[in-house]
């Protein structure tokens, strides 16, 4: 797991590296470009034209060092100082001493700016070391015109930290880089998982500098990124002794007449997850419909009520170690009636879609559960329970999530780009696999067939979870990988590329 910072808090760890380990600016600085330059010189090509955007403060003192080690391998690399060099302070001041002592020279942007709108559109690759992230507000001038400027090139650009004029914590955005990769230093910082900053980014790649892991953790909030490296060693192991009964007996509850096909996916994708026995409850009326979807799956037909559920559940003879409920119910009166008294069984719960709908009806039992609780919205549903509008979850979506998983006692999966997974206790999980094709009719439904499987074979109901998710976007990362398109790829392809993400993780192989 790599920890994620606000502004803030990489502040405090930069004092608490410098004041109360000993580590002197100037070095962690020299650190810091020396291990941004070994994964620069890995990816910009030897022959490329290359220009380094030098401005104030730790973000330009980086930049200096990676220009100085550009130039002394050989690169045709040009540096533009973008303030005047009075303005160059600390230690980032030692950095521009010590490039200027090893040899090599660098471009006053200011009275020559001509120079610069010329030189600008030949470049094959930018490296922005503008503004960090202590940007709050718009981008004053010339950085605004820099920005623009760069911005309309073809130009690879590569932003150190963040890109320039991207609020770390995230939120509005007036004029960004729009970069193509963005090192971030040590720890990715909390905007690069909202958006919109996050569409400035572009690829992310954590560069660790040599800050001591101990300063990292008394500084910063339980906020991480969920890595490969995590699945591989928190996925459970199959014993040769095992038998359905082993994995775990699961009750998906859903489906109605408009939207029979819901529940189907969502029991496709928890089979094909690992789930030992899966029941699916529909209403009588759609028994037709859907039995012969699903041959694996066996079947209870409650009562209906207008192609429906009527609010009446069948408990007689049902034996169940967790729940899912929620996909394409529907949202009549029989189905408000049964969704809460469906959340008073004592087993755990995956609440999606349609039953998220009724939450002010039930939110006090989900407070009450002893049983662990997970709600997966998408930012709609997530506005409708924290009556908020959809602009403001997705501005305030790690605080939106923290507030309501602490104050109900849940595990909450904020859905999107970046999937959010919050615990009760309030450390929080970010997902970055997945791609546009999830966005798609029936990604959510497959998404809680696979969280309510791994519930089943999980000790822990947090690794679960994260990796539910992690699998879920990563079978839409294969498909993209193996033939299909953005455009193309169903909620039924997810289902169909689980062995294949399930077999290479078994392996502890990247997809």
């Amino acid at each position: 797991m790599i920890p994620i910072v606000t502004a803030d808090e990489m502040y405090a760890i930069d004092r608490e590296v410098t004041e109360r380990i000993g580590i002197r600016d100037d070095s962690l600085m020299e650190n810091a470009g020396q291990a941004l330059f070994r994964v620069l010189k890995e990816r910009i090509p030897h022959t490329a034209r290359v220009a380094v955007l030098v401005g104030t403060g730790n973000n330009g003192g980086d930049g200096l060092v990676i220009a100085r080690m550009l130039k002394s391998y050989g690169y045709d690399a040009d540096v533009w100082l973008v303030p005047p060099q009075e303005k160059v302070k600390g230690a980032a001041r030692t950095a521009l001493e010590v490039y200027e002592r090893s040899g090599y020279s660098w471009i006053a942007y200011e009275g020559n700016e001509r120079a610069f709108a010329a030189r600008v559109p030949h470049y094959d690759v930018i490296i922005d070391s503008l503004l960090g992230i202590g940007i709050k507000g718009d981008v004053r001038p010339p950085y605004k015109e820099i920005i623009e400027q760069v911005n309309r090139t073809s130009a690879t650009v590569y932003a150190i930290d963040v890109p320039s004029g991207v609020p770390a914590d995230g939120g509005d955005v007036s004029t960004a880089i729009r970069a193509d990769v963005t090192l971030t230093v040590q720890c990715p910082k909390l905007g690069a998982y909202t958006f919109p900053a996050a569409d400035y980014y572009g690829e992310i790649a954590v560069v660790d500098i040599g800050i001591p892991p101990l300063a990292v953790q008394v500084k910063t909030d339980a906020r991480f990124l969920w890595e490969h490296s995590d699945v591989v060693q928190t996925m459970p192991k199959r014993k040769r002794s095992s038998h359905k009964g082993t994995h775990g007996k699961l009750l998906i509850v859903g489906g109605s007449k408009e939207m029979s096909g819901a529940v189907t996916m969502t029991a496709k994708a928890a089979l094909r997850s690992g789930a030992g026995l899966v029941t699916m409850a529909v209403p009588e009326t759609v028994y037709e419909a859907v039995a012969s979807c699903v041959p694996e799956a066996m079947y209870r037909l409650w009562p209906a009520e207008g192609g429906a559920f009527a609010g009446v559940a069948d408990w007689a003879g049902l034996d169940i170690d967790a729940m899912a409920i929620g996909p394409g119910m529907g949202r009549t009166e029989g189905v408000r009636r049964l969704v809460s008294e469906l959340v008073r069984q004592p087993v755990p719960l995956v609440i999606d879609a349609d039953a998220l709908f009724f939450w002010d009806d039930y939110a006090e039992r989900v407070r009450e559960r002893s049983a662990p609780t997970v709600i997966t919205p998408h930012p709609g549903e997530m506005a409708r329970i924290v009556h908020r509008s959809i602009r403001e979850v997705e501005h305030d979506r790690f605080g939106v999530s923290k507030r309501l998983a602490m104050e109900y006692g849940v595990y909450v999966v904020l859905k999107g780009p970046y999937t959010i997974v919050t615990t009760p206790d309030g450390a929080q999980y970010v997902n970055a696999t997945g791609n546009p094709a999830l966005a798609k009719g029936g990604s959510g439904d497959v998404l809680t067939g696979i969280v309510a499987a791994f519930l089943l074979q999980h000790e822990a109901v947090q690794p679960a979870v994260n990796n539910a998710v992690f699998v879920h976007g990563q079978a839409a990362d294969w498909l993209v990988q193996n033939g299909h398109s953005l455009w193309d790829v169903l909620a039924s392809d997810v289902i169909d590329a689980l062995p294949a993400v399930l077999a290479r993780l078994g392996d502890g192989a990247q997809v």
